[in-house]
């Protein structure tokens, strides 16, 4: 059913790198039609180029939008809803960690950018998408959850916490909108090699090998091909979960390292 993405309006949060970036590219490749949210406004525009060399029929708008922020999210939409008629595929692709700290630990900083990027954000950007998929009683929304929203690990308590209310979540709206057509997917990625990593530790690389070394990682293409199965299955089929781990890693916590 990848013929079905033909002409589709896909809008990706969290475009400028990793899952959303692959994602881009992925749903271009079939002839979608892409709005890409992040940030970093310099690495949007580099996407977009890419994307008009390699598949210069698609339309590409490009917006600069912190998720954690529900006035630059409102700002990006009344722009958005001038430009286009419709968003027929939402990608909650959006997310981030900040540091390894202990419950005991964890600044009131860290925890108000997790709960607001993972969580207020995707709320956010839903509400904002949803009106209009019940009124044409079609869409499907995509969130990106994590391994660790289905099972959690020592210093993962907070981030752990709203990737939860991502699974939560998503299983709530599917219920809540199961009297239509409309889809609601979640994917659950495990250890990833994406720029994650470097934003969780802020850049110090000895802690960051220490979550991610020693192992053969998941790809950034590799989650976005599954987000991209996700979204050309049948209308009469939904994959409400999907878990993609790398082959070495059993759970969140168990992750078998090469010496």
């Amino acid at each position: 059913m990848i013929s079905s993405l033909k002409g589709q309006n896909v809008l990706i949060t969290g475009a400028s790198s990793g899952f959303g970036w692959y994602s881009a590219l992925n749903f271009a490749k079939y002839d979608s039609n892409l709005i890409l949210f992040a940030r970093r406004m310099e690495r949007l525009e580099k996407l977009k180029e890419e994307i008009r060399i390699l598949y210069p029929t698609i339309s590409v708008r490009i917006y600069k939008v912190d998720v954690s922020n529900k006035q630059s999210i409102e700002e990006a939409f009344k722009q958005v809803n001038t430009d286009i008629k419709r968003i027929d595929i939402l990608v909650n692709n959006a997310g981030l960690s900040q540091g390894s700290d202990p419950l005991r630990t964890i600044s009131e900083e860290s925890i108000d950018i997790m709960i607001n990027t993972n969580v207020k954000g995707l709320v956010w950007v839903t509400q904002l998408v949803l009106p209009g998929m019940l009124q044409r009683n079609s869409g499907h929304i995509i969130n990106v959850g994590s391994i660790a929203g289905l099972n959690t690990a020592p210093v993962l308590s907070v981030y752990g916490a709203t990737k939860h209310a991502v699974h939560a979540l998503s299983e709530s709206l599917r219920i809540e909108t199961v009297s239509s057509n409309i889809k609601v997917s979640e994917i659950c990625p495990g250890l990833a090699e994406t720029e994650f990593g470097g934003v969780c530790f802020n850049g110090d690389e000895e802690k960051e090998d220490q979550i991610y070394g020693n192992m053969e990682l998941l790809t950034g293409q590799d989650v976005a091909d599954m987000i991209l199965f996700i979204a050309s299955r049948h209308p009469r089929c939904v994959i409400s979960q999907a878990v993609i781990l790398p082959v070495s890693q059993a759970n969140t916590f168990v992750v078998h390292r090469q010496k």
